[in-house]
């Protein structure tokens, strides 16, 4: 048994791992568009980005490209320059500028070290006006059978015209909605002196208004191959209910557009492959081409796609009395101001009896 120990212990001594070092081919920083033109006033926005290599902590992964000089142009010959804003990498057109219906328009860009791009040009088609919007409140399964996804479903509904093929885009503006805080609970935290975790009920405030920030929304996209000519009643958006946003009421704002064939194919391989659940049967991911092209390498990868679209928005109000599904309301044992970018004045345009 001695034995046995010793041949052990020396086979723990003498024993040692060598560190692999796996050597990751350099990547290559591809230039990224992503943004639109619509029918609706300006100011419209265009990002410019450039993907780099992974780091050891995935340091500057994404990356602003400035100083650019951005541009639009029509069919007709106009032009119209973008300005650089605070936020690097985004590029905004005039607030007076809009697309419109029956021009293409094409998205021009020069790099600070004199690379230059184009997108191929993309025509700007009519689009149905929503007539309405309805929803109701939904329970999605998950695999984890004690956190299923709640929330609500959007429907849009419109009329397809029969004379044209169409292409839809439905996204989400901001939505914002009524915060409901209880003040009346707020505690003295632990270290105060006079009376740590003792009751001290606030007078205000137990209602606010909040925009929520911006964020990477969802979207649909649908031909109407199926449909042309039809009156529709179609699900585009879900907006998860997160114990907040539905105390009260939340204003979902949607944008309906007709985009190109160019565009929703582009839009619809987007689509795939954020929906990928990881089971054998997805399909490989990949760098999808879009409609941007390099002027002095037409091999060079770039990534993104510049949409022209005509647009028709509607609010819809979101009332918690119609909504028989509802995650267990979160408390805020506070002030509702304490909360970022609350505050007691409605954002605007807020109407919810209109």
């Amino acid at each position: 048994m001695l034995k046995r120990l010793v041949y052990i212990l020396f086979l723990i001594t003498v024993s040692c791992i060598e560190p692999y070092k796996v050597e990751l081919p350099q990547g290559e920083q591809l230039l990224t568009v992503d943004g639109f033109v619509t029918t609706e006033p300006g100011p419209h926005s265009i990002r410019l980005t450039r993907s780099d290599t992974y780091g050891s902590v995935f340091e500057g992964l994404i990356r602003p490209v400035s100083q650019a000089n951005v541009a639009v142009r029509d069919s007709e010959g106009n032009v119209v320059f973008l300005a650089e804003t605070e936020e690097r990498g985004v590029y905004e057109t005039p607030a007076d500028f809009r697309a419109r219906v029956g021009l293409s328009y094409s998205l021009l860009i020069e790099l600070q070290n004199g690379k230059s791009y184009t997108s191929l040009p993309e025509m700007v088609n009519s689009v149905p006006e929503i007539e309405s919007l309805s929803y109701r409140a939904i329970e999605i399964q998950t695999s984890n059978r004690l956190q299923n996804r709640v929330g609500v479903q959007i429907f849009t509904q419109f009329r397809d015209p029969s004379d044209q093929t169409n292409f839809y885009y439905w996204r989400q503006g901001r939505g914002s909605y009524v915060l409901v805080a209880n003040p009346e609970l707020f505690t003295l935290p632990p270290d105060h002196p006079t009376n740590p975790r003792g009751a001290a009920p606030k007078d205000c405030c137990s209602t606010c208004y909040l925009l929520e920030p911006s964020r990477l929304q969802t979207f649909s996209v649908a031909s109407d191959q199926d449909f042309n000519g039809l009156n529709q009643n179609l699900p585009i958006a879900f907006i998860e209910d997160d114990g907040l946003r539905f105390k009260s009421m939340y204003r979902a704002e949607i944008q309906q557009m007709s985009v190109s064939r160019e565009a929703h194919r582009f839009l619809r391989l987007i689509d795939q492959q954020i929906n990928l659940t990881g089971s054998v049967f997805d399909q490989p991911p990949a760098n999808i081409r879009g409609n941007i092209i390099s002027l002095d390498n037409p091999d060079e990868t770039v990534l993104g796609f510049f949409i022209a679209a005509s647009v028709s928005k509607k609010e819809v109000y979101i009332q918690r009395n119609n909504l028989e599904v509802r995650l267990t309301p979160r408390i805020i044992p506070d002030d509702c101001l304490t909360v970022r970018g609350a505050t007691l004045d409605p954002p605007a345009g807020w109407n919810p009896d209109n």
